[in-house]
């Protein structure tokens, strides 16, 4: 169960980088881009880490205030979500 979970986890958070990337190309080609939605939905589902990774290697959507502010915020509830999940299982 356990290696399910750490390969959805590699798998979500690498898918969302190369998104990331797609998206970083297409804006520099300056040709139709992914919406913000589907890169934050991307983040909702466990692909953060990815997605920060991105930002940060790509320098993309780092200084967009509208898009920064769910992101973080999707991060915040996810945090909590783990937090309280370590807590009701004793993990720690």
């Amino acid at each position: 169960m356990k290696q399910i979970i750490v390969i959805s986890f590699l798998f979500i958070n690498l898918f969302t980088l190369i998104i990331f990337y797609i998206d970083k190309r297409k804006a520099r080609k300056k040709v139709n881009r992914i919406s913000e939605k589907s890169l934050l939905t991307l983040c909702a589902f466990g692909g953060t880490l990815g997605g920060f990774i991105a930002m940060q290697f790509f320098r993309h959507k780092t200084k967009k205030r509208s898009f920064l502010l769910p992101f973080y915020i999707i991060i915040i509830i996810q945090i909590g979500l783990l937090y309280l999940y370590v807590k009701q299982n004793k993990c720690i």
